[in-house]
């Protein structure tokens, strides 16, 4: 299916900075560990305070975003997370790096990445009919899957031949080739008409959460997405430490052990649409997201050596693979029961919402695996995910089988 050029050059745009990212995966916790000698509290709280104070200082950006032209939003924030990483390498080389640096550079791209993501996702729909929205989702999702299938042992055989910032360079590089795909983008571009006269009010922050939380659907897809999302990403600092710290798992092999099973991820975002239009939205969903709660609780039997490692390969690609799944219709879902003129307002309260609940579980699981061990705190998380799909949206009336298949809430 063609969805036009400047569906393309978004499309573009999402791939060389997701490329990036991905080949940058685990730098900050890896420099964290082995250049600043942090603990792993030290390592959960980085990655904690950068997402919940960026979620912080990102409140006041739906309204804004919302009211302007997404085009420029974009490469606007590109262009800031951009300098926000290439300053990392510049303290590296000149021995100035820190860990307050560290910190500051995660809030300030973390703030950056919320803008950006509920621009391109308001633009979006703005480009693509809604009946279409969840192929150009899969796409999206099938494009993060290769990514973080290639990146992380591309970033990790880059570590080993030239050290623990190149990967960070390359990060901030794909952030200016983000800019100028977005530049590339003709034709119009979408923003919510605003009475000049009119002042920002303090009430106009929490707009995007009174929407969601007044559509039953939304808010049953929104405390599902941020507790799953929360619980998993409360481990991903954890098993850092566990695997490069406690079990000395070399970076590249680190890097595989997050590389190969997002290949099924690309699979499973390859088949969401078919499984859609075969069993219905609702059955697809409900499936793949107690499969999803299932498998992180694989993690708890990691342990030293080739086969520990191996157990981190499986369990994260039956993991991943139903992700790949989920992930488009619950992504289309959102967009199409959302209005345009409040797509970037909802987007934003969204992203701000799952790193601040992340950044708490973050900080939580850190404590808990200080009080305990990583290995136990990771347990827990995964015990705790057995009851997330209880929050999912359920259907109570028969139809079309199709991406149109509707679901309310339990």
């Amino acid at each position: 299916m063609r969805f036009g050029s400047g569906f393309g050059w978004l499309w573009s745009a999402y791939a060389v900075s997701t490329y990036g990212t991905w080949i940058a995966f685990g730098a900050f916790p890896l420099i964290a560990v082995r250049v600043l000698h942090s603990s792993a509290f030290e390592v959960a709280l980085l990655e904690a305070a950068g997402l919940a104070v960026a979620a912080i200082v990102a409140v006041p950006l739906g309204p804004w975003v919302e009211h302007r032209s997404k085009r420029p939003v974009m490469m606007a924030m590109d262009l800031v997370r951009f300098l926000a990483m290439a300053s990392v390498p510049v303290a590296y080389v000149l021995g100035l790096l820190s860990y307050g640096q560290l910190l500051a550079v995660s809030v300030v791209s973390g703030a950056a990445s919320i803008a950006f993501t509920a621009a391109s996702g308001a633009y979006l729909k703005h480009l693509v009919r809604s009946d279409h929205l969840l192929i150009a989702n899969a796409r999206f999702e099938g494009t993060s899957w290769v990514a973080t299938a290639a990146g992380p042992p591309l970033g990790g055989a880059l570590i080993g031949l030239l050290g623990p910032v190149v990967t960070i360079t390359a990060d901030a590089l794909s952030y200016l080739l983000s800019a100028l795909a977005v530049l590339r983008i003709r034709g119009g571009d979408v923003a919510a008409p605003r009475d000049p006269a009119t002042r920002l009010r303090g009430a106009d922050l929490l707009g995007g959460w009174r929407f969601i939380l007044h559509d039953r659907v939304l808010r049953c897809l929104f405390l599902n997405s941020i507790l799953v999302g929360g619980l998993i990403m409360a481990t991903v600092p954890l098993l850092a430490v566990l695997l490069l710290g406690d079990h000395h798992v070399p970076a590249w092999q680190y890097g595989l052990a997050f590389g190969i099973p997002a290949l099924g991820g690309l699979v499973g975002a390859r088949l969401s649409a078919r499984l859609v239009r075969r069993y219905g939205r609702h059955r697809v969903m409900t499936v793949s997201g107690w499969l999803r709660s299932l498998f992180p609780l694989g993690l708890a039997f990691i342990h030293p050596g080739i086969t520990g490692l191996l157990t981190v390969i499986v369990v994260e690609g039956l993991l991943i693979t139903c992700m790949g799944i989920f992930n488009p219709i619950y992504a289309t879902a959102r967009l199409q029961r959302t209005p345009a003129d409040h797509a970037a307002q909802v987007l934003t309260a969204w992203s701000v919402s799952s790193k601040l609940v992340q950044a708490t579980l973050m900080v939580i699981w850190g404590v808990l695996a200080t009080l305990t061990s990583p290995l136990s705190a990771i347990t827990v998380s995964g015990v705790l995910l057995l009851a997330t799909p209880l929050l999912l949206p359920k259907r109570t009336h028969s139809s079309d089988p199709g991406v149109s298949d509707a679901v309310t809430p339990n």
